[in-house]
């Protein structure tokens, strides 16, 4: 019954929860009622349209993750260390590092282990791990305090591109004053829109007038490459296109330090063979990759 009303809580649909559980949705509406029998009180607030955790459930679905969770380590600790993974991994990271990095650790993990599911969301916001139901997160940038895990496994940058057609035309800016003669690309899920900053402490920074501004990094990147002008966004975003000669980085030395790549997961999730095994296989990728390399 617990994991019923988790699997309802985290999807806000029986019929979603169901499909996930492979139970019928009546199934599971009767076990959410008989839940609340035993309880007393009303966890989900049902309607026609939506299924809503009550304040009584909101309180009660977290204790019910952790007893979970303690009851998976439980099992996995009777089956030894050599438990193959297994059940269902939900993970989330930003869009294109997802694409590029972490698709491919899922894509390895599946093929290992026959048992296992991912759930991967790809999405450039950061999620709650309690409140959407998932095991790991990867997070780029400084962390805010937080009773989560957190494991470093990489580090990126800021970096500023212009195509070699545009260089040769309007000259590579040797100064960070001189982006002021430049029309400039700004990308806002990476930077403010209206101010950039450079080196140790964000100092110096500028006011800045793009020309475009954009909310998605390949949208940056690529008019960067059609010589719309200079573009600001994470090296590994622009990793591809340096590689291949469409872009060209440009006033490195001004570089701000770069920022950590972080697994986060629930303390309570620690031992969970999945949570390891994805956090063993990522160890492995990231250790071969330069992701903050000034040229891809």
């Amino acid at each position: 019954m617990l994991r019923t009303f988790v699997a309802v809580a985290d999807r806000a649909s029986f019929a979603e929860a169901a499909r996930q559980l492979r139970i019928s949705p009546t199934a599971a509406s009767r076990a959410i009622s008989t839940l609340e029998q035993s309880l007393g009180t009303a966890l989900l607030r049902r309607t026609t349209r939506s299924v809503r955790l009550t304040e009584e459930g909101a309180r009660y679905v977290e204790r019910c993750r952790s007893a979970l969770a303690d009851l998976d380590d439980a099992a996995m600790a009777l089956r030894g260390d050599g438990a193959e993974p297994g059940g269902t991994l939900v993970i989330t990271a930003p869009v294109t590092f997802g694409r590029l990095h972490i698709l491919p650790i899922v894509n390895t993990l599946l093929r290992q282990h026959a048992a296992l599911r991912i759930e991967l969301t790809l999405i450039d916001r950061v999620v709650r791990l309690v409140d959407e139901g998932i095991d790991v997160a990867v997070r780029i940038g400084d962390l805010s305090d937080s009773s989560l895990h957190a494991l470093r496994v990489a580090e990126v940058r800021r970096v500023l591109v212009a195509s070699p057609g545009y260089l040769k035309v309007h000259g590579a800016p040797t100064t960070v004053a001189a982006l002021h003669e430049h029309p400039l690309v700004a990308f806002t899920e990476l930077d403010r829109a209206d101010e950039w900053r450079f080196g140790p402490m964000g100092k110096p920074a500028i006011r800045i007038e793009p020309r475009l501004t954009v909310n998605t990094a390949d949208a940056a990147i690529a008019s960067a490459i059609d010589g719309v002008g200079i573009a600001r966004v994470l090296s590994y975003q622009a990793m591809d296109a340096i590689s291949a000669g469409r872009l060209t980085p440009v006033l490195e030395d001004f570089a701000p330090p770069p920022l950590p790549v972080h697994l986060v997961y629930q303390a309570n999730r620690r031992t969970s063979v999945n949570v390891r095994a994805f956090i063993d296989a990522a160890r492995v990728r990231f250790a071969a990759l330069n992701l903050a390399g000034g040229s891809g």
